[in-house]
């Protein structure tokens, strides 16, 4: 009997006991499948896929602020860091989160954004 068939019957409500033997035996079959697919996937929330809207980034920091301005000014990391009395690493680590809230491709770029959006003045 084709699937057509069978919604066709069941939605009817006149269903001999062969009719509603078949349907039983294909539900039961679909059944058997989805259990047996379920068994081979592993356990736990890993095969979902959870998607959140993006969130947008954080403000720069107060400190990163002043690590922009003085990048606005020309100055170099090294220089940054004597200013701000900071190492020169952690100038970079402020560069690099800059670059990263404001979306910036390079310095220059960061100092733009930094403009268009009011950080410096």
């Amino acid at each position: 009997m084709a699937l057509k068939d069978s919604r066709r019957i069941a939605d009817t409500g006149h269903v001999d006991e062969a009719q509603r033997a078949e349907i039983l035996s294909r539900y039961r079959e679909h059944t058997r499948r989805f259990e047996s697919v379920a068994a081979r996937r592993q356990p736990g929330i890993e095969n979902v896929t959870v998607l959140r809207p993006a969130e947008p980034d954080p403000a720069p920091t107060a400190r990163e602020i002043e690590v922009l301005e003085l990048i606005s000014d020309g100055l170099a990391n090294r220089e940054i860091g004597d200013k701000l009395y900071l190492s020169e690493e952690t100038v970079k680590s402020h560069v690099r989160h800059l670059l990263a809230k404001l979306q910036a491709r390079s310095r220059a770029h960061a100092v733009a954004v930094g403009f268009r959006r009011g950080l410096l003045d």
